[in-house]
């Protein structure tokens, strides 16, 4: 194990190596910048590239890669509202709110901490937790899929505080909007309108571009003969060092946050945008100033961006250890072991463990790289709002249209987009959060499928109380399911109770004077 680790060591900081994992991390920023470019999308082209190269520095660029598109993606989401992956939806609640105030600088350099500080425990779980945590993912089955979504379906009551009922009829939209495609289970076709491109469904990145990148540029536009700069950028003296210092005083919420994300990226298939969005959650749910959040608070972008970035090394965890992904991305990483002769399993600890423990350290420096780009580059990022509107706008809608057509090479998803983004600005204007919609889009097959699989083994067992009811891991995620929906009912009672407290103590005071 000793030797395993100082051979990585050696290797993560030799020349050739560190030049591989910059160029990397570089690689994947840009990528994650660009609305409509993922990590998998990013990955599958390297990995021809990394055919000729020994399997240590090829992992290393890989590695790099894919930790480099988990900090870009908050750049575009903080900036223009745009998540750059479906994992920074969560960022764009508070990370664009304070950008309008004028402090983007401030909110970038959050979103770079926080990822660091999520890389470096997720790597130290990887490292350390790898066999007995990946069991715990293999016990994941369609009854705790379903009790999963359900779980994340009861977010809504967070992400739509204004109002409950607009909440959830945006949520139930999005469910709706998840159907769209083949049935994963009986094979039905539904809602395609005829159009073979729809049986394959509507694509989550088409998705979030149309409902988060559209509707903000139709209100620049629409705000645009008033105001030459969409938005201020406003420097201060040591923001960098104050930044931290906040972040630093909140360890509770960046390890909470950033264990979220490698438990969620653990189970396969879940991802980054499910982790984010508990994550936040949980952040406003432990709160102490839960009404902050959505208006611009570090803490709502810490908790989204630490487990964002966890969830990279809790993908790996299964993979390395039984060869089952937690992710697309990993199943790419995956593809590239394969080729270089490495099976997962015990060999990788034992046969090739050099090799292993270097590609899992790889991750702990690309994080402190990636922090010392994205950080040093924060004061450049941020200068992009102050871009003028008739600049901006264009530039955001060629990057909206290349990013929707590259998915799939499918002008039908461009067109899509374009009619999302229509129907989420008059959502905006009727008062209906996009964060619920895109919610219900996510957990829509998780809880189709869970369900519809969990009935049939329960119709075959000749139980299906018992299936949906009888683990231990399901029963634990209807418990947590049942306080996620009774904690915002409890927390506005309290705060109604507090408000009507001190106006009974101003009243009192103000006879008695």
């Amino acid at each position: 194990m000793l030797e395993n680790f100082l051979f990585a060591v050696s290797q993560i900081l030799s020349p050739a190596n560190l030049l591989l994992l910059i160029t990397g991390g570089i690689g994947g920023i840009i990528v994650g910048c660009l609305p409509g470019l993922t990590a998998t999308m990013a990955l599958a082209l390297l990995v021809p590239f990394t055919f000729t190269m020994e399997a240590t520095s090829g992992l290393i660029m890989l590695g790099g890669l894919y930790v480099g598109a988990m900090f870009g993606d908050a750049i575009p989401a903080t900036l223009i509202n745009t998540p750059g992956t479906p994992s920074a939806i969560a960022t764009t609640f508070d990370g664009y709110p304070l950008a309008k105030k004028g402090l983007a600088q401030q909110a970038l350099i959050t979103n770079a901490f926080s990822s660091l500080c999520g890389g470096v425990i997720g790597t130290i779980v990887l490292l350390t937790l790898s066999p007995p945590l990946s069991e715990l993912g293999l016990k994941f089955g369609p009854p705790e899929y379903f009790w999963m979504a359900i779980f994340g379906l009861t977010i809504i009551g967070t992400l739509a505080s204004d109002s409950i009922l607009k909440g959830f009829t945006a949520g139930a939209l999005g469910l709706l909007l998840s159907t769209v495609g083949i049935s994963p289970i009986a094979g039905d076709v539904r809602f395609t309108l005829g159009l073979p491109s729809l049986q394959a469904g509507i694509d989550l990145m088409v998705a979030l571009i149309g409902f988060f990148c559209i509707p903000q540029i139709l209100e620049m536009v629409e705000t645009g003969a008033k105001e030459y700069h969409i938005l201020q950028y406003r420097s201060e003296r040591g923001i960098f060092w104050k930044t931290i210092r906040e972040l630093v005083a909140k360890p509770v919420l960046l390890i909470r946050s950033a264990l979220i994300g490698v438990g969620i990226g653990i189970i396969p298939g879940a991802g980054g945008n499910i982790a984010s969005l508990v994550s936040y959650n949980e952040a406003v749910r432990w709160s102490k100033h839960p009404e902050e959040f959505g208006k611009g608070t570090l803490e709502g972008i810490a908790a989204t961006e630490s487990a964002n970035c966890s969830v990279v090394q809790g993908s790996l965890i299964p993979m390395l250890t039984l060869g089952i992904p937690g992710s697309p991305a990993a199943a790419v990483i995956l593809g590239a072991l394969l080729l270089h002769g490495m099976r997962p399993g015990r060999e990788l600890y034992t046969t090739f463990g050099d090799i292993t423990h270097t590609f899992i350290l790889s991750f702990f420096l690309g994080v402190v790289v990636m922090f010392i780009l994205t950080s040093l580059g924060s004061k450049y990022f941020a200068r992009m709002i102050s871009v003028p509107f008739q600049y901006l706008v264009p530039a955001i809608v060629f990057l909206s249209i290349i990013g929707s057509y590259a998915i799939r090479n499918n002008l039908l998803d461009v067109t899509i987009m374009f009619l999302f983004g229509l129907g989420g600005y008059l959502l905006r204007k009727l008062g209906f959060h996009s964060g619920p919609l895109v919610l219900g889009l996510i957990m829509g097959p998780f809880a189709e499928q869970g369900l519809v699989q969990s009935l049939l083994i329960g119709k075959a067992s000749g139980s299906v109380l018992k299936v949906m009811f009888g683990r231990p891991l399901s029963l634990v995620l209807i418990v947590l399911s049942i306080i996620s929906i009774l904690w915002p009912i409890v927390s506005a009672w309290r705060t109604r109770s507090v408000k009507e407290k001190k106006k009974e103590e101003e009243e009192y005071n103000s006879v008695e004077l």
